[in-house]
């Protein structure tokens, strides 16, 4: 049987001729040959439950087509570097346009991507510099001049009448050598004198300086007199000065005083010059343009002696020094040892009794000797010098093995660049600037104060630099708008992709599209609101809005209220999750949608809906205290936390509630807990410490970044499963082991595909696309391993299952059904046990840790941290996740949420509201206690929100 969707709306044709998108027969993972219509250039929401096939309609389905379809517009040669893509399940789709995906989980982890170079804010930046800047020098800080040859005959004609000059070309600038074959190359040109540190020399015949000295070299190309009578002969001076001066030269007077002039930009006092500057300059992902110390990264990895010697009160042979461990014998103890006697100390002695020039030279080493007993030749000393355990380690570091250097990561501490001071660019590079600022400092602004700044920018510039930015201006202006349209306000461009949340990089790619202003295309988009308050879904809705309005259409699976009620046409995937979905339950425009009786039409029509506890819960009464927390935007936050309680933190986004849970406290509790080398951001002091005994932080980062990873192995029942089909029968006989049964070992494994069951396709100018191997087709295992079966099935079968099925099938193995069991208990269901890590979104991998963690005992005394656990869940499914929080809170741990989502924070017993802007304008306690108490802050946005879910007040 068929589901089908269609609407009765008469659409306008487009220039495709089709007014809908229309899908016959799609049957990929879950769905169930469905026939479905969506309506072309417009707002598309899909929803539905969690697993039901939301995405597998929109990503596995349409996406998917269209990419092939792609493909095969190359021509024969070019795909036959690439392969081909499978065509989908589905026997046809009719009016589908270029497809563009944008995801949240395509984040990179390149520490080199930035906010402003994946919207090429920075990109224009680097061209409004490189053209329209202003260079000073980094001696003076006085503005460099730059000259052409006429003007530098000029100004010698009209400053120097009559004065004797010399006219001098540099070729050495502060360089050590003998420079003997420099002096043979400017005897054959025909000049007869140098200028050698000051002194000018008449030219001699193996004639050279001293080579361990720093020199300075010019080439004296003519002593004149000015008369301008003589102007051909000073022009042609100047032109030869300048040629084998490489732009520069100089000019002594009769004073001895010496001038500096240069073609290229140059500072009149010292003569330091800089090279005519161009985009690259400017670019920390550049040679030309990065810093040399920290090669554009910002930071440093530096061994630092605190890591080194975590414990002065231990001796060396006790394993005081932490990366050498306890005496062994061994040559780097024996050298410790000789160095040691020399100044009459043992390697028992503890480190803090040696005196700290001594700890010096057994840390940075010395030049001195040290004579070593030999071992193998009894009564002969060898004679070495000590370089030092920090310099040893540096050494390792660059030549030793990739386990020596994960090793030597362990002393190792990232720290901002001395040089660059963060700013990750040359000295040079940072002294060009554009009104008062230089190019870091604009990366450093967050997106509204750079609006600001370019607001009117035109009245600081000069008639030269207003011609030269004005249309690069007009890029960046629209580019820092739609930054601002998605709610990314409080975002800086020199912030590192990697840092951000599954939800932000999305809405920047959404920029990023909505800047590029493509028409006719097919956006399909994976939940743009999550990381998003409440206040700034309007914007979003904008946005999309505006990506429609200029002839696209826009496909957005999500489960937000407000954007299903905004948009122009909701499709309802479900009625359940995995195999109990597939199907097409309701489908229409929003009043439509709402006449359905569907389970999520009930929700937005507050039919039914997760209701709020009658009583809060009274907590342990104790209190974890953190006070004056200052990372960051955060002023100075004093923090009560109640324990035994369900605790939400709240806030528009960029108040700083990541900096205060994730970079404040839960590193404090870390170091506390599990000796942790993560360093908080600044805080004064914590009370409370006592009360709990570890803590736990579940995330939205992949569990695994290779096909290789799945639920399975990452909550570890998948170590149980194998143990179990190693202890049957057929596998004793056979004599299998547990590695027989692992795909990521030699022995059972399928080696066309090394267990992975996909090959990798790498794409030239696409993302690389996973297949399945051709060999084993996506078992993973070779024929042998597969023909073990336990009830009928084989180890790639049970992978296969979905978590449902595995609950049924493993009923009587409470060791493995107890970790399956919290897989679907936090409503994982319809997920297989063998699926490929990278197909799982961000809230899918949070739930599997979640899940992991779940598995193991809790003590009753542990504080959970979560960031946005709602992240892909349908209203219904947010019910069983509270269920499973509050189990845990009732046992009297702690669970702390990071959520935006108010069907979770009116449950909450504790809330804690961070703002009341992002920014700059946030970083303060604006408001905490219950719900009902937080409603009545007049400064909280989500006390506003809040108020209409209490059934207080509609908000503003």
């Amino acid at each position: 049987m068929k589901s089908t969707s269609t609407t009765d709306t008469k659409l306008p044709t487009d220039l495709t001729g089709h007014e809908f998108i229309e899908i016959y027969g799609a049957r990929a993972h879950n769905l169930k040959n469905i026939d479905v219509n969506i309506p072309r250039n417009q707002l598309i929401v899909i929803t539905g439950i969690s697993g039901s096939g939301k995405s597998s309609l929109a990503f596995d389905t349409i996406y998917a087509e269209g990419q092939r379809r792609y493909m095969e517009s190359f021509s024969a040669y070019a795909r036959s570097f690439m392969g081909n893509l499978e065509r989908p399940d589905v026997d046809k789709i009719n009016g589908l346009s270029p497809v563009i995906s944008i995801e949240q989980k395509t984040t990179s982890r390149n520490p080199r991507s930035t906010v402003g170079t994946l919207t090429e804010v920075y990109d224009f930046l680097r061209l409004l510099f490189a053209r329209a800047g202003i260079a000073y020098s980094y001696l003076t800080g006085k503005a460099m001049i730059q000259q052409s040859e006429d003007q530098i005959i000029d100004h010698l004609l009209g400053n120097y009448e009559g004065k004797k000059l010399f006219l001098l070309a540099p070729v050495v600038k502060g360089r050590k050598g003998h420079y003997r074959e420099l002096f043979i190359q400017v005897r054959k040109m025909g000049f007869t004198r140098v200028r050698v540190d000051g002194v000018v020399l008449e030219m001699q015949p193996k004639m050279q300086v001293d080579r361990y000295k720093t020199h300075d070299i010019e080439i004296v190309i003519d002593r004149v007199v000015v008369d301008s009578e003589d102007r051909f002969r000073i022009a042609q001076s100047v032109k030869t000065a300048l040629k084998h001066g490489e732009g520069v030269m100089m000019v002594r007077d009769e004073e001895n005083e010496i001038h500096h002039f240069s073609k290229y930009l140059m500072d009149p006092e010292t003569g330091l010059s800089y090279n005519e500057p161009a985009p690259n300059q400017f670019s920390f992902n550049s040679p030309y343009g990065a810093c040399q110390t920290c090669k554009g990264l910002g930071q440093i990895e530096e061994i630092t002696r605190n890591l080194v010697i975590p414990d002065d009160t231990l001796s060396i042979s006790r394993g005081g020094i932490a990366p050498l461990g306890n005496y062994r014998d061994i040559w780097i103890f024996k050298k410790i040892e000789a160095l040691l006697k020399k100044y009459e100390y043992s390697i028992s002695t503890p480190i803090k009794d040696l005196p700290v020039d001594v700890q010096n030279t057994l840390l940075y080493g010395d030049k001195i000797t040290v004579a070593v007993s030999s071992k193998k030749y009894p009564g002969t000393e060898w004679n070495t010098k000590f370089e030092g355990i920090i310099a040893f380690l540096e050494k390792q570091k660059e030549e030793g093995t990739e386990k020596t250097r994960r090793w030597i990561s362990d002393f190792m501490e990232v720290k901002v660049c001395p040089e660059c001071n963060g700013a990750r660019l040359k000295k040079e590079s940072l002294h060009f600037k554009i009104g008062d600022k230089n190019i870091a400092e604009l990366a450093q602004l967050d997106i509204q104060k750079l609006a600001k700044w370019f607001e009117n920018l035109e009245e600081n510039l000069n008639d030269k630099q207003n011609r030269i930015a004005q249309e690069v201006l007009k890029e960046i202006r629209k580019r820092v708008g739609f930054l601002l349209d998605v709610g990314l306000d409080y975002l800086t461009l020199d912030r590192p992709l990697r840092t951000l949340s599954g939800g932000e990089a999305q809405r920047i790619r959404l920029a990023t599209q909505i800047g590029t202003q493509l028409v006719g295309v097919l956006y399909i988009m994976d939940e743009p609101s999550i990381g998003l308050h409440q206040r700034d879904n309007v914007k979003l809705i904008g946005a999309l809005r505006n990506l429609r309005d200029i002839g696209n259409t826009v496909i957005v699976v999500e489960h937000d209220k407000d954007m299903m009620l905004a948009s122009d046409f909701i499709l309802d995937i479900g009625p359940g999750a995995g195999r109990h979905g597939g199907q097409v339950v309701a489908s229409g425009t929003p009043e439509q949608f709402l006449a359905e009786n569907g389970t999520t039409a009930k929700y937005l029509k507050n039919e039914k809906r997760i209701e709020v506890p009658k009583k809060r819960r009274e907590g342990s009464g104790k209190i974890l205290k953190l006070t004056g927390a200052s990372g960051h935007n955060l002023k100075n936050v004093d923090l009560n936390l109640p324990l035994g309680k369900m605790i939400c933190v709240t806030g528009v986004s960029g108040s700083g509630k990541s900096t205060l849970i994730h970079e404040t406290l839960f590193p404090i509790l870390n170091q506390a807990f599990y000796r942790s080398r993560t360093s908080p951001l600044a805080y004064d002091k914590i009370k409370g410490l006592n009360h709990l005994d570890k803590v736990i932080e579940v995330d939205q980062s992949p569990i695994g970044r290779t096909p290789r990873s799945n639920p399975a192995t990452y909550t570890g029942v998948f170590s149980e499963i194998r143990s179990l089909f190693t202890d049957l029968p057929e596998a004793k006989i056979r004599g299998y082991k547990p590695g027989r049964f692992s795909f990521n070992v030699k022995g059972g494994r399928c080696e066309t595909c090394e267990g992975a069951g996909m090959k990798l396709i790498e794409m030239d100018f696409l993302p690389n696309v996973h297949v399945p191997c051709e060999t084993c087709k996506g078992k993973r295992y070779n024929r042998e391993t597969l023909e073990v079966r336990f009830k009928g099935k084989s180890i790639s079968d049970v992978l296969d299952m979905t978590v449902e099925q595995a609950v049924d099938f493993f009923q009587s193995q409470p060791r493995i059904l107890r970790k399956i069991q919290t897989l679907k208990d936090v409503g994982l269901d319809y997920i297989s046990l063998g699926q490929h890590a990278t197909t799982l979104s961000g809230g899918e991998a949070q739930r599997v840790k979640l899940a992991t963690e779940l598995s193991k005992k809790d003590t009753g005394q542990t504080f959970y941290i979560l960031d946005e656990p709602t992240t892909g869940l349908h209203f219904q499914d947010i019910q069983h996740l509270l269920d499973v929080l509050n189990r845990l809170v009732d046992k009297g741990n702690t669970v702390l949420i990071i959520e935006h989502n108010m069907d979770v924070i009116k449950v909450a017993d504790h809330i804690i509201d961070i703002g009341p802007e992002g920014g700059d304008k946030g970083g303060k306690l604006v408001a905490f206690g219950t719900p009902e108490e937080v409603t009545t802050c007049a400064e909280s946005y989500t006390a506003e929100f809040l108020k209409a879910e209490l059934g207080v007040v509609s908000p503003k």
